[in-house]
């Protein structure tokens, strides 16, 4: 059987014993799981057995692109990491754009499986069909950029190369560490960072081979992927290309979804710096494309006026700007572009530093915690240079940041007392996206009952209108985000299977259009749907097994407050909790009282007989 849009090859790394070997790519599989997070999920709940702890040799560390990887489908070069996580200790998917993914089936395989822990540092390279682990020690204590120009130079051809590695955060097992590559795209979500420092592997790597991945209708292909490209492109009026991702950040402002000093406020004035055309008409911009895509989204900038003239890094996207600029009261740009360059070298994640850097703040502010407690930094509101000192400790799990390494929930658990209260964070342990969902409730639930450790159904609300459903009627209707985030479910982890950008990936029909033509199949968007629910269903599955606790399904006090001012004023999400997470489960097809699914849901779904 012709496996159009996969190698037919799985590669599997034992880290302990150093022997690598290669499976066949499955392909009942590939019409079960399609790539991605859907492979990364079944082979999480077949291997890593119950009782498994995230930083266990037995844990898996799954790097999965999708059958679109290696065309030239804009976006497609994604890969999805799957694995065990430590804020949660449930299963953690996240993506990262960049080559890797598209690099990775030019070498040869469809994805990799990483087991067990070295006996010292190590990177992974895989180049044409070949595979090598490398000693790393001279890597150690790295940043991320650093780590990816060494190696690049070792092996030559550096250009040829993505190179995806951990930073101090990951080798010193910061809970929310991330893993960066190719100069700044992250795998940000549940620590997967952290798994990797616990396994010794400094990096893995990619070379861009000789492999060509064959497609089933390649003139199809050709026609779908121009039409999809050309409507991502001109998607809402082409902001995107214009102003990349924080070209929502005015819009946020004024509806109340941008998040202000830890939740204490939900109003934001307009700020000269802070807002979306900043950056493309003060800084020197250059671009960063990902393999095959001309969305002009990533930009690497270098910074021309204030204190930090001169400085370059990424292009900050909306989410380290609301992280770094308005969760801690800063307002320069040039610092935002400063500590978002240094959050990606030491690899932590920039959601979980916004929370827990604006929980240190207010904390600072009521007289919670010291100067004294901080080692003498003075984290008032917008001290960027403080900040910049508190990232470095607790990359390094120094005095203080020893305890800010365990994330905001942790911490503010070990301080005890008022603290707890003042956390933005889920119960289960991981943080929201940068936003204020106590204007957006539909992500605050898909947050909470999520099984990825981050958002599952939503993507900036829930785009019912791609599908030609009716929108969402009542923003703060519980019945309407209960029974939306239900019926759309399963979209977006499809995309995380493809894997493709969900920037280049706006209209259902030419999605499924391109599947169709590389792989030759006849998936509809409802097909699509239906896919990705099964690999929902497959997480629910596994985090159940795991010790997931659904009364942690629910937000902290801070997370789920009820706003003093702007346009959620007085409107509690709280009331209703118990209510909406139980007509969730219901719509889902889960038991209301367990969360545990149904029989009937799984056997259609194909998961039992």
């Amino acid at each position: 059987m012709s496996l159009y849009g996969y190698t037919g090859k799985i590669l599997r790394v034992d880290l302990t014993t150093g022997n690598i070997s290669s499976e066949e790519t499955d392909a009942e599989l590939t019409q079960k799981f399609v790539g991605g997070s859907g492979f990364g999920a079944k082979y999480l709940y077949d291997e890593v057995k119950p009782g498994t702890e995230w930083d266990s040799p037995d844990n898996r560390l799954i790097l999965m692109p999708g059958p679109l990887a290696g065309t030239k489908i804009a976006g497609s070069a994604a890969f999805s990491v799957v694995s065990k996580g430590p804020m949660t200790n449930l299963a953690g998917t996240s993506q990262a754009n960049g080559n890797f993914g598209a690099f990775l089936k030019f070498s040869g395989f469809d994805g990799i499986i990483i087991q067990g822990k070295s006996p010292k540092w190590v990177y992974l390279v895989v180049k044409n069909g070949k595979t090598e682990l490398r000693e790393a020690g001279h890597l150690k204590g790295k940043d991320t950029l650093d780590t990816e120009d060494s190696i690049k130079q070792e092996l030559g051809e550096g250009r040829k190369y993505s190179v995806f590695s951990i930073g101090p955060a990951g080798e010193n097992l910061v809970r929310f560490a991330v893993i960066c590559g190719d100069k700044g795209h992250i795998v940000s979500k549940n620590g997967l960072g952290a798994v990797m420092g616990s396994k010794k592997l400094k990096a893995f790597v990619a070379y861009r081979g000789e492999n060509i991945v064959d497609v089933q209708d390649s003139n199809e292909l050709l026609n779908v992927r121009k039409k999809l490209f050309t409507h991502a492109k001109n998607f809402a009026g082409g902001s995107l290309s214009k102003w990349g991702t924080a070209r929502s950040l005015d819009i946020l402002r004024t509806t109340g979804q941008l998040p202000v000093r830890n939740y204490t406020t939900n109003i934001y004035p307009e700020d000269p710096q802070i807002n979306s055309k900043y950056i493309r008409t003060h800084y020197q911009l250059k671009p960063k494309p990902c393999w095959t895509c001309g969305m002009q989204h990533c930009y690497w900038v270098k910074v021309t006026e204030g204190p930090y003239t001169g400085l370059e890094g990424e292009e900050p996207d909306y989410e380290c700007i609301a992280a770094v600029g308005p969760i801690i009261g800063n307002h320069d740009m040039g610092a935002v572009v400063m500590l978002t360059d240094l959050m990606d070298r030491l690899g932590l994640d920039a959601n979980e530093v916004g929370w827990l850097i604006g929980w240190v703040m207010e904390c600072y502010e009521k007289g919670i915690l010291s100067k004294k407690q901080l080692d003498g930094l003075d984290m008032t509101w917008g001290n960027v240079e403080a900040v910049k000192e508190m990232l470095l400790r607790i990359s390094r799990k120094e005095g203080f940041g020893e305890v800010l390494a365990e994330g905001v929930k942790r911490a503010s658990e070990q301080i005890g007392g008022e603290a707890v209260n003042l956390g933005v964070y889920t119960m289960k342990g991981a943080t929201p996206r940068g936003h204020d969902h106590r204007s957006r409730w539909v992500e605050i639930l898909d947050t909470c009952v999520s099984g990825t450790s981050t958002i599952e159904a939503t993507h900036a609300g829930v785009p019912t209108e791609r599908f030609g459903w009716p929108p969402v009627g009542i923003t703060f209707s519980p019945w309407e985000v209960a029974v939306v985030n239900a019926h759309l479910n399963g979209w977006f982890i499809f995309l995380d299977s493809l894997v493709i950008c969900v920037f280049c990936a706006t209209d259902p029909e030419l999605v499924t259009a391109n599947l169709n033509a590389v792989t030759g199949w006849d998936l509809t968007p409802e097909d699509a749907i239906t896919t990705g629910k099964r690999i929902v269903n497959l997480l629910r599955l596994f985090n159940m097994e795991h010790g997931l606790d659904i009364e942690t399904e629910a937000p902290s006090p801070r997370y789920g407050s009820t706003p003093t001012d702007g346009p959620a004023e007085g409107l509690s999400i709280m009331t209703h909790w118990k209510w909406i997470v139980q007509s969730y489960y219901e719509a889902m097809g889960w038991d209301k009282q367990t969360g545990k699914p149904h029989s009937h849901t799984l056997k259609r779904l194909g998961l039992i007989k």
